[in-house]
């Protein structure tokens, strides 16, 4: 099929073509181009902020109640519902296909697509932007924190990486241990900024663990994302999958045990082959570093002390796992992992109501519940003379 040509800018409910340049999007199963989009510039981005900007200064989206908001709001999400199979399916194709409108005013939602050099550095920096979120690398997070300072000190909340610890007690219960570890590393190919990436095992039921762990990770089904049965499909693109195979090169190199999987699958797309790694140790750099792809380390610990001075012994701490029969162990472990989100024999449980952010180098700020909404806020204290005041 034919590469497509896309407008892919929403500025003020109208579709437009960047004047500058396109950007290849690619089919992560077979390394095709699906469409090329524009890639929005400086000149976009001021487009785009102009346009809120008035929005926001001169447009109806402010003098409207809380109510009426919440309709036109409630309106987009109902349209989401109605187009979840198509919406779903072009997420797994990569595809940029711009979203319906609800209601919305001018202005009030504007997309620009484009790389973080560009675009993403127009935005950062841009004077008359009042705050800026944004979701991605600790060292992306870094640079727009720089840029945000330098131009006018708007506020940034950042959603930035992690390198999560899922601990296994000696009391566990191993076989559902090891699916729910497995789950919370390999799900979505391993690309999710809380993965389990560490998991810590007690060393008396370590060696089960460990068979147990590498059997399952075979059984994975890796394949086509569009076709059923499949739990694990093609990593993003050429370069994440460069780097996941690095790290898995550097595992090996460093004296961790590879004990299954650690190779290309097949010879077209982004496949990786479900990876697990045991006897790793604290200073390996894939015990060290965000992977973002599905490679399993298991290390092993004695006692609940050293696993959680292990467990914080990172510049990350956005979330963790425990596993463990006992609410005593479970109560001590929650309150000494110095992370944003703590999952007691779960994984990956989120709600709207549940704040989610990381301490550290993981990011500032919570997203998600009422803590989310006070990112947006500005707090006034008013002062006013009273005369005549009926209780003096």
């Amino acid at each position: 099929m034919a590469a497509r040509r896309l407008s892919s800018l929403i500025i003020s409910r109208s579709l437009l073509t960047s004047k500058g340049k396109q950007f290849a999007t690619m089919d992560p199963r077979n390394g095709e181009v699906i469409a090329h989009v524009s890639e929005g510039d400086a000149e976009d981005v001021n487009r785009a902020v102009s346009a809120a900007r008035k929005a926001f200064d001169e447009g109806p989206w402010p003098r409207m109640t809380a109510y009426e908001r919440s309709r036109i709001l409630f309106r987009f999400a109902d349209l989401l519902d109605q187009h979840t199979d198509e919406l779903a399916a072009l997420e797994t194709w990569d595809n940029g296909k711009p979203y319906e409108q609800a209601g919305l005013p001018d202005g009030v939602l504007n997309i620009v697509s484009g790389y973080g050099p560009t675009a993403g550095a127009a935005l950062a920096s841009h004077m008359d932007v009042d705050k800026l979120a944004f979701t991605g690398s600790t060292n992306t997070g870094k640079i727009v924190l720089e840029l945000a300072a330098r131009s006018n000190l708007k506020p940034v909340t950042l959603e930035l990486g992690g390198k999560s610890p899922f601990i296994v007690c000696e009391d566990a219960d191993i076989d559902e241990a090891v699916e729910l570890a497995h789950f919370a590393l390999f799900f979505n190919q391993g690309q999710c900024c809380c993965a389990g990436s560490r998991t810590y095992v007690h060393e008396n039921v370590h060696d089960e663990f460990v068979a147990k762990a590498t059997a399952r990770a075979l059984k994975r089904s890796v394949g086509d994302p569009f076709k059923s049965g499949i739990e694990q499909g093609p990593q993003i693109d050429t370069e994440q999958f460069e780097k996941i195979m690095k790290f898995i090169r550097s595992g090996t190199e460093s004296g961790a045990t590879l004990e299954t999987g650690g190779e290309r699958l097949g010879t077209k797309g982004f496949y990786v082959q479900p990876t697990v790694f045991s006897n790793v140790k604290e200073d390996m750099l894939i015990a060290q570093e965000e992977i973002f792809g599905p490679v399993q380390s298991i290390l092993k610990f004695k006692g609940i002390d050293e696993v959680i001075k292990r467990a914080n012994n990172t510049s990350y701490g956005l979330a963790a796992g425990v596993f463990t029969k006992s609410i005593d162990t479970a109560n001590t472990l929650t309150r000494a992992l110095r992370v944003g989100t703590v999952w007691v024999n779960c994984y990956d449980i989120f709600d709207a109501a549940i704040p989610f952010g990381g301490y550290k180098m993981s990011g500032i700020g919570r997203e998600k519940g009422i803590y989310s909404l006070q990112n947006y806020l500005q707090i006034k204290a008013v002062v006013t003379p009273l005369k005549n005041s009926a209780w003096l």
